[in-house]
């Protein structure tokens, strides 16, 4: 049940921190392009691919379970937002903006899988350098 808990912790903390960085986006650079999401996405994909190499059965870190569990389900979990982008793209395809909206769709997907690649590489490099 302690699991859960930290889950909950976790990802009620990612889904503020996904807010905020949002919001931030919107008063930056406007609401006409979901620009938040997307570099949300990218975030927590980095973020998750750092945290799970590196703590994973080859990685540097010994978390216990919880731990690796509340930042990867919770609080990684929380804060990306695939749900929010599935909704913006729909969106953009109602308004008639097809072009942005399959620029949100490759975009997302490319940059993201380049995000969780960057992560790993990253932490690939810091289990080498303290080896």
């Amino acid at each position: 049940m302690l699991t859960y808990l930290w889950i909950a912790i976790g990802g009620a903390m990612g889904s503020m921190a996904r807010y905020a960085c949002g919001d931030l986006a919107a008063r930056a650079w406007g609401e006409a392009f979901p620009w938040g999401t997307l570099l949300i996405n990218i975030l927590g994909s980095f973020v998750i691919g750092v945290f799970a190499t590196l703590t994973g059965p080859d990685g540097r870190w010994l978390v216990p379970l919880d731990a690796r569990l509340f930042v990867t389900v919770g609080l990684c979990g929380g804060y990306t937002t695939f749900s929010s982008f599935s909704l913006q793209t729909l969106n953009l395809i109602r308004n008639g903006d097809g072009v942005a909206a399959v620029g949100n769709v490759v975009g997302s997907v490319v940059l993201c899988l380049l995000g969780v690649w960057a992560g790993y590489a990253l932490a690939v490099q810091i289990i080498h350098r303290a080896a």
